[in-house]
Parts: structure tokens; sequence; C-alpha cells
């Protein structure tokens, strides 16, 4: 009883959110981060164990993704795209973090890299004839090329070679835009899979704890990391509008995945671009 006037109230709640305009819904949402910011400021002490949580939960949804492929025999509703694009910004930040750093974060992505190579052998290979291609067409070029050029012209200046920091920013900026075509994908259908809604939540959930490290190591510093001097004026600034471009492309979808959640359905379905 009790917990079905939970979920009516919840309903509710929705359904008021859905009524309200824009405006009223971008304040909603900004309010409710800087809730969430305050909330992991006052609970976790160091900002690092966001990153490592981050990549925890890409991992965990990497494992689900994993459990689809395993158990349901199908890639239907999965963007080969985007796991390739996930495959080469880890196999570039895998390989910076060992010349660079060297900690929990090499192995996190290590495991990271291996499980997403082995969904690509899944999708390419054995479960081929479930993958809807003509869904899944994002030009990766769009997203690759632009990468590599403001990694070039914007990249941290540190003690480590050129080339090295300039592979750490192109991982950084391929990072922020690599859900796009799973998010085209799922568009095209306007119908997300339980698996695969679960996947692309815990990629919101994972860039939000990302989002959260830089904006409250900026709020720490009274806005002095923002320029950093050693670590190029403007490198700083563009991995937090990064942070935050991916962090609100996946927003709008993490709404209506709860929203799904909370109303119990096994389906989500999209009606307008995610």
């Amino acid at each position: 009883m009790g917990r079905r006037r939970s979920s009516t109230a919840v309903n509710t709640l929705f359904g008021w959110i859905r009524r309200q305009s824009m405006k009223v819904k971008a304040f909603l949402g900004i309010t409710s981060v800087l809730c969430s910011l305050v909330a992991l400021k006052l609970l976790v002490r160091d900002q690092n164990h966001f990153f490592v949580a981050s990549e925890a939960i890409h991992a965990a949804g990497i494992m689900v993704l994993i459990y689809k492929l395993t158990k349901q025999k199908t890639c239907s509703g999965l963007s080969l795209k985007t796991q390739e694009l996930t495959a080469i910004f880890l196999a570039v930040r895998l390989y910076c973090s060992f010349v660079m750093e060297g900690d929990i974060h090499t192995v996190l992505d290590f495991a990271t890299f291996v499980s997403t190579a082995w969904v690509i052998y899944m999708i390419r290979f054995k479960l081929k004839s479930t993958y809807i291609k003509e869904l899944d067409n994002f030009p990766l070029y769009y997203l690759i090329v632009p990468s590599a050029f403001l990694a070039i012209l914007i990249h941290p200046y540190t003690l480590h070679w050129r080339i090295s920091r300039i592979l750490w920013a192109f991982c950084v900026y391929l990072e922020s835009v690599s859900v796009l075509p799973q998010l085209r994908l799922m568009q095209n259908a306007k119908m997300v899979e339980p698996v695969t809604a679960h996947y692309v939540f815990a990629l919101g959930v994972a860039r939000f704890l990302g989002f959260a490290h830089w904006i409250l190591q900026v709020y720490e510093t009274g806005g002095t990391y923002l320029l950093l001097v050693g670590s190029g004026y403007f490198w700083v600034p563009i991995v937090l509008l990064s942070e935050l471009v991916q962090t609100f492309i996946l927003a709008d979808f993490c709404y209506y995945y709860v929203k799904s959640v909370m109303d119990g359905q096994l389906l989500m379905r999209l009606s307008s671009p995610v």
C-alpha cells in the first residue's frame, strides 16, 4: 500500500514537471544539479574519488551489455559506433594513464577497455545478424576529426611529452561526445530496450560524477583552478566545458529513464530528440 502511494506521488511529480515551460524545467534541472553538488561536497572529502567512481560505474555499464550479449544473444539497440569510439578513447587514455600516472585509474581503464573490445567483437562477428546497421548511422569522422583538431590546439602543458599531452586531450574530447551515436540510434528506433537503457543511464551517472569533480575543484580554489599556470590557460575551462556538454547530452535521457522506471515500464519510448 505504501509503495503504491509512493509511486503515485512520484508519477504526479513527473506529470507536473512535464507540464511546465522549458524555462521552469531548466531552472529545476539546474537547481537539482546544484543540490547534488552540495551533497557530494559534504559527503566526499577527496574529489579524486569521483573519477574512480565514474570509471567503476562505466565498467558496470559495460557489464550490463555483456549480460545482454551473453544471455539474450542479441545486440539489437546497441550502437557499434559508440562502442568503437569508447574503445578508441579508452585505449588512448590507458596509454596516457600508464605513462603519466600508473594508478587505480589504469587498472579500471584496462578492465573497461578489454570489456569494450569484447562487446565490439560480439557485435561485429558473433551477433552480427542482430545488429541494425541502418539505424546506427552517425558518421564517426564528425566526432573524431574535431576532437583531434581541438586536442592539437588546446591541451595541458606539463612535463610530459607533447604527443602524450595531445593524446590526453584527445581522449577527453572524444569521450565527451562518444555517446552521440548511441543516442542517435535510439532516436531512430523510437524505442529503448531495458538493458540498453540501463547502460546509457550508467554513462549519465558516470559523466555527472566526472563533472562534479571539476566543478568542486574550481569551487575549492576560488576559481583559480580555471587558470592554473603550467596547465594551459584554456585547458581546464575546455575540459569543464566537455564534461558539461556530455552531462547535458545525457541529462534528458536520464530524466525519461527515471520516469520509465518509476512508471514500471520495461521499454522506453522516445518521441522527440534525446
